[in-house]
C-alpha cells in the first residue's frame, strides 16, 4: 500500500504541477498502516456515526490520502488523474467538498487537532468509542493554536485521541533545528500530560503497535514518528529543495524506477 501511495503520488504532483512530494513520501507508511490495520472506516458506508475519524493536518501533503483513500475503494482510482487540474475535487491541499472519506479541509497549518480534540470530545459526550488520529507536520507544531489543542485534550482526558507527528525534522525553507528547534519534544508532549510514544515512522509493525495499545492510561496518545522526507527516493530524501519542486522528465523518470524496485 505504501509503495502505490508514493507511485500515485509521484505521478498525481507530476502531473498537475503541485508541489509536497516529499511531504507526501514522509507520511506513506502511516497512511498504509491507519488504513489497512487501524482505522475502523468503511467505504461503501463512508458516513457512518460509527466510524473512526482521520485528519490529516499537514494538508499539503493531501495528495497521499486521496491515494490511500482511491486504494480503499472509496472513490475511483481514475479521478487521481484529475489532481490539481482545474475545476477537481482533488485540489494541491486536501479538501473535504466532494470527498468520501476527508473529515475536514486543512492546508492552513494549526488547525487539525483542535478540530480533532473537539470532535474526540464530541464523541464522549454522545457516548460513542469512535477514535480520532490526527497527522501532523513537525513544522506545524510552531503554531500556537497546537498547544491550545494539546492542553485542552489533556485536561478532558481524551483518551480516544491519537495525535501522530511526522517528525522528518525538515520544514518548507530549512530544517526544524534551524527554523524553530522542538527539542526535548517528547517531553513537551508529556509535561502537557499526554502518553507519548516514539517510533520509526516506516517499521509497520512498530506503527501498527504503537496505534493500537494493550494499556489504557486515560490519557490522548502522541507518536513521534521519525520519517525520512523524500523516502523512497534517493535524491529527494533529507533535501528540503523538494518540499516545494515538483519532478518532470528525468526526475521522474528516475524516481519511479526507483520506487517500482522497492
Amino acid at each position: 500500500m505504501a509503495k502505490k501511495v508514493r507511485k500515485h503520488v509521484l505521478e498525481m504532483t507530476s502531473r498537475g504541477g503541485s508541489a509536497h512530494v516529499a511531504s507526501a513520501f514522509s507520511i506513506a507508511d502511516i497512511l498504509a498502516v491507519l488504513y489497512g490495520s487501524v482505522l475502523r472506516v468503511n467505504a461503501s458506508d463512508p458516513e457512518s456515526p460509527n466510524r473512526d475519524r482521520f485528519i490529516l493536518s499537514k494538508g499539503h501533503a493531501g495528495s497521499a490520502v486521496y491515494a490511500v483513500l482511491a486504494e480503499c475503494g472509496f472513490f475511483d482510482l481514475e479521478k487521481l488523474k484529475t489532481h490539481y487540474q482545474d475545476g477537481s475535487d482533488l485540489s494541491g491541499h486536501v479538501s473535504h467538498k466532494g470527498l468520501p472519506g476527508v473529515e475536514f479541509s486543512t492546508g492552513s497549518l494549526g488547525h487539525g487537532l483542535g478540530v480533532g480534540a473537539g470532535m474526540a470530545m464530541a464523541a464522549k459526550m454522545d457516548g460513542r468509542n469512535n477514535r480520532v488520529v490526527v497527522l501532523l507536520s513537525d513544522g506545524e507544531c510552531d503554531e500556537g493554536s497546537n498547544w491550545e489543542a494539546i492542553l485542552f485534550a489533556a485536561h478532558h482526558k481524551l483518551n480516544n485521541l491519537v495525535a501522530i507527528v511526522d517528525y522528518n525534522k525538515i520544514q518548507s525553507l530549512d530544517t526544524i533545528a534551524n527554523t524553530l528547534a522542538l527539542e526535548p519534544f517528547n517531553e513537551k508532549w508529556s509535561s502537557f500530560g499526554w502518553q507519548v510514544i516514539e517510533v520509526d515512522g516506516h517499521d509497520h509493525e512498530v506503527l501498527k503497535e504503537a496505534l493500537t495499545p494493550s494499556v489504557d492510561t486515560g490519557k490522548p496518545i502522541c507518536i513521534i514518528a521519525h520519517t525520512t522526507k523524500g523516502k523512497g527516493v534517493s535524491f529527494m530524501e533529507n533535501q528540503v529543495l523538494w518540499h516545494y519542486r515538483t519532478a518532470k522528465g528525468e526526475e521522474f523518470e528516475n524516481a519511479m524506477a526507483q520506487l517500482d524496485s522497492l
